[in-house]
């Protein structure tokens, strides 16, 4: 159902990715409104429909980030409370922010005095028939992001010239490492059929196809991703090697290798971007984890990918995921283990800097847990 935002009378269409609820209080301001104003605004709740210059507005937002982010942030005496700390700063921020607001018409023009033309990335995600509202920091993400969909990421692990095109709200494969790990890793010595579960962009699962493996059965449940997925699959040249499904976990059929990459971190999701690093209560990790050794032939393999991020900052207790693989009657054959390579590993700045410098990630190798036999005498 549509939300409206009532402005001087008038009644637009409420837009939000981050499903943000509709500001109670909304005035049109204009490029004499300053940051310290806007902050106090956005603060008290007001949201600030922008009447100006689109590239003020842009400035406007940047210097509101810039003074959000001049304050000294608070430290706590663990990492899992300097975690929670920042996540719930990160979360002040977005919704301060998002009081400033874009209105763009029903054909996705924005009638703004030096406004860019966004109409081909808001066809990436919107599918509206009247006009409507957005806050500003919402429609440079979408904008950033077609530019990544249009220019792509390249994938070393899949060929010099080869690229991914990650499409909005679809995590981005800029972690090389894990990548890496995927495409160096010995497959099981039999391994004909493979499935991938959560497909994302679709990476994964190209990287399988190259290595020789005939059929990868992938599944996701978010339409985008179904959609990434299978746009990058075919440009790859794997249309006839990976099959791509809309459905949660695992289909009927058993295979010599399942692959998962879930969301590396137990903690609440507020966005569709986030979902791929934000896994309340590690839900799609157990239930990889409890469902795995019921598709898995007698000497298959599953390759759980993640990092141990999570144990760092006391999120998860040190053992405990490895108990969850022994009660899903899984045990582990292999681990093969990376650095990160990513800019947030080298941020000093970064409250987070000191877990993330330590980081590790790791592809497991896990298989149906076997009892030795008995010895006779």
């Amino acid at each position: 159902m549509t939300s409206y935002l009532f402005i001087e009378g008038e009644r637009l269409a409420w837009q939000s990715e981050s499903q943000a609820k509709v500001p109670k209080n909304c005035i049109y301001v204009d490029d004499t409104l300053r940051a310290d104003e806007a902050l106090r605004l956005a603060r008290a709740g007001t949201a600030m429909l922008w009447q100006g210059d689109f590239q003020n507005a842009k400035q406007l937002l940047a210097a509101m980030a810039r003074k959000i982010d001049s304050k000294k942030p608070k430290i706590a005496p663990t990492a899992k409370e300097q975690f929670h700390l920042y996540r719930l700063a990160q979360a002040q921020k977005a919704q301060i922010l998002g009081m400033l607001l874009i209105r763009i018409e029903s054909d996705f023009t924005v009638v703004l005095k030096r406004a860019p033309d966004i109409r081909l990335a808001a066809q990436q995600v919107w599918h509206w028939q009247e006009p409507f509202v957005v806050s500003l920091r919402e429609l440079l993400g979408i904008i950033g992001a077609y530019e990544w969909r249009k220019n792509g990421v390249s994938v070393p692990a899949l060929g010099d010239k080869a690229k991914i095109y990650p499409y909005y709200g679809v995590f981005s494969p800029i972690r090389g490492e894990y990548l890496d790990l995927v495409a160096t890793t010995p497959l099981p010595a039999t391994c004909c059929q493979a499935m991938e579960i959560g497909v994302g962009t679709g990476v994964l699962s190209a990287i399988l196809a190259k290595r020789g493996v005939e059929l990868v059965i992938a599944t996701d449940i978010a339409d985008r991703a179904i959609e990434c997925a299978r746009f990058n699959i075919a440009q790859l040249g794997y249309a006839d090697k990976v099959r791509i499904l809309k459905q949660a976990f695992f289909p009927q059929e058993s295979v010599d290798l399942i692959v998962c990459n879930p969301p590396w971190l137990p903690a609440k999701a507020s966005t569709s971007l986030e979902a791929a690093v934000y896994d309340p209560d590690s839900q799609m990790l157990k239930g990889f984890l409890s469902g795995v050794a019921n598709h898995l032939n007698s000497d298959g393999q599953a390759w759980l990918i993640i990092s141990d991020l999570a144990e760092r900052l006391g999120l998860r207790a040190e053992g405990e995921l490895l108990g969850w693989i022994e009660a899903a009657g899984l045990s582990l054959a292999a681990r093969y283990d990376t650095r990160p390579k990513h800019k947030k590993a080298q941020e000093s700045m970064d409250p987070l800097s000191q877990a993330r410098r330590e980081e590790v990630t790791s592809l497991w190798v896990l298989k149906k847990y076997q009892p030795k036999a008995g010895i006779c005498e």
